[in-house]
């Protein structure tokens, strides 16, 4: 129904087009006239007749391509202005404003002009309006710096400190985030301030997750869902959902970074991928894993653990154990202890992207060594 509409206006549109051109020939070559001194009788009327129908059905075959080229610029004009900062928007705003103001003080010299002075109107409006809004973009700073000194220093100062709040007080969390489920005890201990900002393509992505075949897919998609139902019923943190999407986009990373550069905020994350490309194209992230690893217990080379050593490890006679906090403890030659609770001699320590890995002996070995070769070990110290 809306399209049969906007057909019909585009029709009468072009009806009103070949109306308004027949007047003008009309009256710039005096065809009737010309038709007198070939013996050839021309009623206007009629000639406004055949040039509305004539251009009407041209404009009704026309009218599918309009549409569709109307609706690729405004998506293309969309993702434009999405991708803009705020500065840039308000100065083109305020540039076109004053060249469309320009081009009304000239408005009523053009009106003058015999048959093309409202073309040339229009004309000039959108030539001036294009010229304000290049130069309200290239002088933003300018602009925007001019402003607040209307108001005062004081205003000024109340009007930067919103800005700043508005702008870097979000922050984008991404699918992983929220499945983890380690971002609801940090904000419950109040460490995190601002807005969290949930865009509506993860909550989407989400939803697909928990409604997955899989069952382990599906526990995973809930256990995200409940998750965002415990951080929004947190007094210590606001929780807002951004709806706009990006249909240029297909991939959920690529629509986070794209976001998170919009409103110039960093994202919430522990996935590693998206962690390096954000880092690539400037964009700010915080890493629960980076943040797991920094309050981490600090161990040091010769301290001493007690530990459960739990599987076998990759390379021959090594164990495996973990601490609490996850800590992978590879125990060299504590093969022979899995499933005993076994003391161990820190060796080495090596902090990976991934996290923190211990590498340790078994205590009871290294004293046997020590008695065996009590020379060799004093000589070493």
């Amino acid at each position: 129904m809306i399209r049969r509409l906007v057909r019909g206006i585009i029709t009468l549109l072009f009806g009103a087009a070949g109306f308004y051109l027949d007047n003008v020939l009309f009256k710039f070559l005096g065809i009737t006239h010309l038709g007198e001194s070939f013996g050839l009788s021309i009623s206007i009327f009629w000639t406004y007749i055949i040039s509305f129908i004539l251009f009407s059905i041209i404009g009704f075959l026309l009218a599918p391509a309009c549409m569709k080229f109307f609706l690729a610029l405004v998506k293309w004009l969309e993702s434009r202005i999405t991708r803009m900062p705020i500065q840039e928007l308000i100065g083109g705003s305020l540039g076109v404003i004053i060249g469309l103001l320009i081009a009304s003080l000239f408005r009523g010299s053009f009106a003058e002009v015999p048959f093309i002075g409202p073309v040339l109107s229009v004309a000039v409006s959108l030539f001036l309006g294009y010229v304000g809004l290049i130069i309200g973009i290239k002088r933003k700073d300018d602009i925007l710096g001019f402003l607040p000194k209307l108001r005062g220093d004081k205003d000024k100062d109340k009007l930067k400190a919103k800005i700043k709040q508005t702008i870097s007080g979000y922050k984008v969390l991404d699918t992983s985030v929220i499945i983890d489920g380690r971002i609801a005890d940090i904000v419950r201990t109040g460490f995190l301030d601002g807005i969290l900002l949930i865009p509506g393509f993860v909550l989407e992505e989400l939803r697909h997750i928990a409604d997955s075949s899989d069952m382990l897919k599906r526990n995973r998609g809930r256990r995200g869902l409940d998750i965002l139902n415990q951080i929004s019923k947190n007094e210590h943190i606001k929780v807002e959902i951004y709806e706009r999407d990006f249909d240029d986009i297909t991939e959920v990373d690529s629509k986070l970074v794209r976001l998170a550069g919009i409103l110039d905020a960093p994202i919430l994350t522990n996935d590693y991928n998206l962690n390096k490309v954000a880092e690539l194209q400037g964009i700010k992230v915080l890493n629960i894993n980076e943040l797991a690893n920094a309050v981490k217990p600090v161990v040091l080379p010769g301290e001493e653990m007690d530990v459960q050593v739990m599987k076998e490890g990759k390379e021959s006679g090594q164990g495996i154990a973990y601490l609490d906090d996850g800590t992978m403890v590879v125990i060299d030659g504590g093969r022979k202890y899995i499933g005993q609770q076994t003391t161990v001699l820190v060796t080495t320590v090596l902090q990976t992207a991934a996290g923190r890995m211990i590498f340790a002996k078994p205590k009871v070995v290294l004293e046997k060594s020590s008695e065996e070769f009590p020379h060799e070990i004093n000589a070493l110290c």
